[in-house]
């Protein structure tokens, strides 16, 4: 009796480990179109969503994203030296 209650808790915990791995996998797969409908037009100072790339994986994604940050950093970094500078120097 007491092995047949743990065979029915464990098939009972696989089914929610099923369902649950199933309901993260079609979150992180979602169409091309709503992820073009989320996107920001714009973030105020020049910045903009990273673009969907539903062909690409994970990797090119996230290398692209490091890629505009560090492009919006050397941006700023830019300006910012730029209006540090004395009038006589510009």
């Amino acid at each position: 009796m007491r092995g047949l209650f743990g065979l029915v808790g464990l098939v009972v915990v696989l089914a929610i480990v099923g369902i649950v791995a199933k309901k993260q996998l079609s979150a992180t797969r979602a169409p091309a179109a709503v992820l073009e409908q989320q996107q920001a037009p714009g973030l105020g100072t020049g910045a903009s969503a990273p673009a969907a790339n539903p062909g690409g994986n994970v990797r090119m994604q996230s290398q692209q994203v490091q890629q505009q940050v560090q492009q919006q950093l050397d941006d700023i970094m830019k300006q910012r030296s730029q209006d540090l500078l004395p009038e006589s120097d510009k």
